[in-house]
């Protein structure tokens, strides 16, 4: 069968396991490919659903991964903004040597495995260099896993903390830490001000609701603040870094809208994929403090859902259908 799909469920894509280690590589690839131009990524298409009664968006990224010669799209949609309940997002492959369809696979692995390795490249590249500490804040599904990924990039970080405010998110955190780093600690704040004025690493993927909106001005000088599209970030975030960054400027015209200055205009001082690629800095000094916008680009989706899908492939799972017979 030749013009067929492997379609793979989120069941068969749960075992297939990736090493923090491996993700972190395959996503900076993803960047590095995109600097050197070999890669092409629009901006995200977002559309509010014009219905007064429900809170509900839509997503939809198309990209091709040089590297790979991997063309992918990606589609996501969510019915409630506090809920994770009713939120579908999937990704295409197609390969561009063949010309055939590769996979349609559920994407939500995926994300959650390519978000966390963005903030510890993000952590990587933009923390001062004696960063010591970091304080995660939320327990969602795209901050489960921060925790080991920036210890997988930063293994000089003494101390770990959290906030969040769900139960089963928080022990599924301290879960998935002690999985990777067995003998690590996290310890659980309550004063959300107080745990990010005495952290190096601040990285906010939560809800408006949960606590005070996030300010760049609570770092001590030389902290990061990582924003993962969250909502828990104060408007004046970026205006009050004293050097920002975001993984794709565009995007967050797009998704980060409400960081705009007083004239509307989103200014930022370098693109994340060019200070992977050694062309900008991650930060101007030691004592900056460096606010980072990071919003998903579909080149880093792209070459993590093809080492998923291979792999289960390989294994035998999921379905071959033919949609074009």
């Amino acid at each position: 069968m030749t013009n067929a799909l492997h379609i793979l469920t989120r069941t068969d894509l749960a075992d297939i396991d990736l090493t923090p280690a491996e993700v972190i590589d395959l996503v900076t690839d993803g960047y590095r490919a995109y600097a050197r131009g070999e890669s092409s990524c629009p901006v995200k298409l977002m559309m509010p659903i014009p219905k007064t009664e429900r809170d509900a968006v839509s997503y939809s990224m198309l990209g091709y991964d040089g590297s790979l010669e991997q063309v992918g799209f990606k589609t996501s949609y969510r019915q409630g903004s506090q809920s994770a309940e009713k939120y579908y997002t999937t990704i295409t492959l197609y390969d561009d040597t063949t010309g055939l369809p590769f996979a349609l696979m559920d994407c939500q692995r995926i994300g959650a495995a390519r978000t966390p390795a963005t903030t510890a490249i993000i952590a990587a590249h933009c923390a001062k260099p004696d960063a010591a500490s970091a304080l995660m804040i939320g327990t969602g599904v795209q901050g489960r896993n921060t925790l080991p990924y920036l210890l997988t990039a930063l293994p000089g970080l003494k101390r770990l903390r959290l906030f969040g405010t769900h139960p089963d998110g928080i022990a599924e955190s301290i879960a998935t830490l002690r999985r990777w780093f067995p003998d690590r600690e996290v310890e659980l704040v309550e004063d959300l001000p107080a745990a990010a004025a005495e952290s190096d690493i601040v990285v906010a993927a939560s809800g408006r609701a949960a606590h005070p909106q996030v300010r760049t001005d609570w770092l001590k000088p030389g902290g990061l603040l990582v924003s993962v599209a969250s909502k828990g970030v104060a408007s004046g975030a970026l205006r009050e870094a004293d050097y920002a960054i975001a993984t794709s400027a565009g995007q967050l015209g797009v998704t980060g809208t409400r960081l705009a200055g007083p004239d509307g205009v989103v200014t930022i001082d370098a693109e994340l994929p060019e200070i992977v690629a050694g062309r900008a800095p991650g930060r101007r000094s030691d004592d900056d403090r460096v606010f980072a916008f990071s919003s998903g680009m579909i080149i880093t989706d792209i070459p993590v859902a093809h080492a998923l899908a291979t792999r289960a492939v390989a294994a035998g799972r999921g379905q071959r259908v033919r949609l074009w017979s």
